[in-house]
């Protein structure tokens, strides 16, 4: 690798800005530097149980479940059980990417004729109409077996232990239980799990879950099957016959995950990776080809120039994801057409240089083919893990139905389907809605990078501003989480929100090019998301990680295993494919 790159990257990426910038920065944190495995999650005490793990001969695909099982725990509105799952493993002895897709399907008897003849012409964003089949415990048994050291009674036994004992509530995490407490109001058994002595638990107070304990043991004890056959399973079916749901045994027991193929784009001699449809990750890839035409790196990082070009290929790219997504069992998605450089190319010309769009088509691409949480993790191996899971709508716990005697809330993921029977995304049986959540990696040499951002449909918009700010600006990965975002929530329209942080000369010249601004607080995790990443030198055997300041975590580098030194030779990767 140019020494040129060695500089740009790795001192960039990991050890930060020189020393003479050290003690002059505008990034909240310094990377956690470490030979060893690293944790970074949105909770503190999560991240630990992932270093527990890594530490007790565990490798990053044990401390990623151990993690995601006590972010059930401690984040509970915004992921747990419940919801659903996706991943990209990178195995550092063949050097190769697996992708899982562990998102759920609508129930047999959720159909669009049944939710009309009940009246209804949308989709239902609340209530057991918008639940679909649970992903995550079939996801996590699919990457310990294919993957892990560690069973399941070794990685949700930390959880376990937390769920009986208690754990103080954190701080932005408090905010989420508060603006739920009325909503969770509405059904005594998510009352009675989610608000003890009637209100949600303020920052700092002890809170237990002995009913996610039981859910945990069962699993622990009978794996998967307990949660879609056994005893899980009847507790759900309970819960979904009780407020006249349509899920059947059948649709539990029939549910599996699926290994799916990554799918890539490369920008400026580094390659991007996300998983494909039914999730919003062709969006992220879209949206850098269109940015890829533009100098970035020379308008400058936040500048006038550089966000109106960002905000108007994230326009552009998300009218094309959100006409053409969809499960693609069910529908042929142009894929490849829609991550062409040359479909790039001719979208790109569509951005006017002074002027914001208010009114952005899809275009028509050759046919050649909200409430989350995100970890990640590298062990001293090399292993890495992008991991998000979610439960969709985080006020409201989702649904807003949590399952009588489980202590876990469902999630609201069809809310997403359509019912328009014209579209890809309509409802059918069995079949997965277009997905939010999206995990992502990017490589370049030597040097790997695990990340996502979790936010609804800020996500691809999100990840491709961090990928800019890695590459166009060099930032290390902390300072290129910490960096100001902005994000557009809707797909018509100018309106786009902004971190105060963003100078207000540059928003005004933005105001004045026709975009309309909503500022949001300096760090604002409700719309901006968080993100968390891990890197991997393997050159050095340096790994890295970052931990947005945006939410309560931490990145947590693990000690080394009890009687086991550190490797001394490092593995040579294989080029991902």
């Amino acid at each position: 690798m140019p020494a040129s790159f060695r500089i740009t990257a790795i001192g960039g990426l990991l050890l930060a800005a020189s020393t003479a910038l050290a003690q002059d920065r505008s990034q909240s944190r310094s990377m956690v530097v470490s030979r060893t495995g690293v944790v970074a999650s949105e909770n503190v005490l999560a991240s630990e149980v992932g270093a527990r793990i890594l530490e007790n001969g565990g490798n990053a695909i044990d401390a990623a479940v151990a993690t995601n099982a006590m972010m059930g725990l401690v984040a509970p509105m915004n992921d747990g059980v419940g919801g659903d799952l996706f991943a990209i493993v990178y195995e550092a002895k063949t050097g190769k990417l697996y992708g899982l897709n562990a998102s759920g399907w609508a129930p047999a008897g959720l159909t669009p004729a049944y939710l009309r003849a009940k009246g209804l012409t949308e989709m239902p964003q609340r209530g057991i109409q918008s639940v679909t089949v649970p992903g995550t415990v079939d996801g996590w048994d699919k990457l310990l077996t294919r993957f892990g050291h560690k069973t399941f009674a070794d990685v949700l036994a930390p959880a376990i232990a937390f769920a009986d004992a208690g754990f103080p509530v954190g701080e932005v995490v408090s905010v989420y239980w508060r603006d739920s407490e009325k909503a969770l109001k509405e059904d005594a058994p998510t009352a009675r799990i989610f608000l003890p002595d009637g209100h949600a638990p303020a920052a700092g107070t002890i809170f237990k879950n002995a009913d996610l304990a039981w859910t945990y043991r069962q699993i622990a004890a009978h794996g998967r099957s307990a949660f879609y056959r056994g005893e899980v399973a009847k507790k759900i079916l309970a819960t979904s016959a009780a407020h006249g749901g349509t899920m059947a045994a059948a649709d539990l027991a029939d549910y599996a995950a699926e290994w799916v193929e990554p799918i890539s784009t490369t920008y400026r001699g580094w390659s991007v990776f996300e998983l494909p449809p039914n999730g919003q990750g062709i969006a992220a890839l879209e949206m850098l080809n269109i940015m890829e035409r533009f100098p970035l790196g020379e308008m400058g990082q936040n500048s006038v120039r550089a966000l109106h070009t960002m905000i108007e290929a994230k326009k552009l790219a998300y009218a094309d994801m959100i006409r053409y997504d969809a499960d693609p069992k069910f529908a042929s998605i142009p894929v490849a057409g829609l991550k062409s450089k040359d479909f790039a190319a001719a979208r790109a010309t569509l951005i006017d240089d002074g002027k914001a769009n208010c009114n952005v088509p899809a275009g028509t691409p050759p046919n050649t083919d909200h409430g989350t949480t995100y970890l990640s993790v590298v062990d001293a191996e090399g292993n890495m893990v992008s991991l998000i899971q979610s439960n969709y709508a985080t006020v409201g716990f989702g649904s807003g139905l949590a399952v009588g005697g489980g202590g876990f809330a469902l999630q609201n993921r069809g809310g997403l389907f359509t019912l328009d029977t014209s579209h890809p995304n309509v409802l059918a049986a069995h079949k997965r809605p277009v997905h939010t959540i999206i995990p992502a990696f990017m490589q370049r040499g030597d040097v790997r990078i695990a990340f996502g951002i979790m936010g609804g449909w800020n996500q691809a918009q999100a990840h491709a501003q961090f990928v800019s700010n890695v590459v166009d600006f060099g930032m290390n990965a902390q300072a290129a989480l910490d960096a100001p975002r902005f994000s557009k929530e809707t797909f018509a329209g100018c309106d786009v929100s902004v971190e105060a942080r963003i100078p207000a000369e540059t928003r005004n010249a933005l105001t004045a090019m026709g975009h309309q601004l909503i500022m949001r607080g300096d760090f604002s995790s409700t719309r901006m998301g968080s993100g968390q990443a891990v890197v991997r030198d393997f050159s050095t055997r340096i790994n890295s990680g970052a931990s947005d300041p945006r939410k309560d975590g931490a990145a947590i580098a693990a000690l080394p295993p009890t009687g086991r030194a550190l490797p001394r030779t490092a593995p040579t990767p294989t080029s991902v494919p």
